[in-house]
């Protein structure tokens, strides 16, 4: 197994992405922390890994000492730490026309700055395993959609992060940092994202080659199975990088023939 008796804290994990890196992780031999707000979805998965195999917190990541307290659960329940995954984020439509000062603060601290003082809070653990973080971004990161203007401007600033910390933390603590940017993946948030949109209930099932040429968008196991990578140790001395997890390239890419829309 390739996480074998490894520590992993995952935030965000009740749903999701999270959830699918927290499932693959124990597969793979590791103990985790699973981490979100709603109490009955994390029962739940709690319930389904197992109480030998994951410990829970449910507790909002912009808590004053949330971060301490995450990786105290993690101490005190396996004794050590040896990775960290920033998956939690805040999803949030928003454009010039609606994103003033209050709310953008809101988005980057949920986003960008609660994983900032989880890695401070990580960090001495982590120097002591040797260990790593695995940051989870957003394709967004790059420029993002019209109508993500917050949670791009997030993204890009985590992304920043990752390779600056990448560098300094490494060499200075022994303790590595890179990133998963995930394209559009098909989250239960993001089914019910859109359907408050106005899509259909089925809107997933037929996306237009221009936004998915594989016929459908990538499921969080995907992600996670990319996630076990970093967070084993085959990726060896490997840090501050940040990988992208889509189904065409950000830069450079072809106009589509197929400009038809999502239904």
């Amino acid at each position: 197994m390739r996480l074998k008796d490894k520590v992993i804290v995952i935030t965000g994990s009740t749903t999701g992405i999270g959830k699918a890196i927290a499932q693959r992780c124990v597969k793979e031999g590791a103990k985790v922390v699973v981490h979100g707000l709603e109490e009955a979805w994390g029962q739940e998965v709690l319930r389904e890994l197992g109480e030998d195999n994951a410990a829970l917190h449910i507790e909002d990541l912009t808590q004053d000492g949330c971060a301490e307290r995450l990786v105290k659960t993690a101490l005190n329940r396996f004794g050590k730490l040896d990775a960290l995954v920033n998956n939690a984020a805040w999803v949030v439509t928003s454009s010039i026309d609606d994103t003033d000062k209050t709310f953008l603060q809101k988005v980057l601290e949920i986003n960008t700055i609660a994983p900032l003082l989880l890695i401070k809070a990580a960090l001495p653990e982590l120097e002591k395993t040797g260990g790593g973080v695995l940051n989870i971004g957003s394709v967004n990161a790059w420029s993002g959609e019209p109508q993500l203007l917050a949670y791009s401007i997030s993204k890009g600033g985590l992304m920043t992060m990752t390779r600056n910390l990448g560098d300094s933390l490494f060499r200075d603590y022994g303790v590595k940092v890179n990133q998963i940017n995930p394209g559009w993946v098909l989250t239960e948030t993001e089914i019910q994202r859109k359907k408050d949109q106005g899509l259909s209930d089925a809107w997933y099932e037929s996306i237009p080659a221009m936004y998915a040429p594989a016929g459908r968008i990538i499921w969080p196991k995907e992600i996670a199975a990319a996630a076990v990578f970093w967070l084993s140790d085959e990726s060896g001395p490997v840090s501050g990088q940040v990988m992208e997890l889509e189904q065409y390239p950000m830069i450079g890419r072809n106009a589509p023939k197929d400009t038809s829309t999502i239904k």
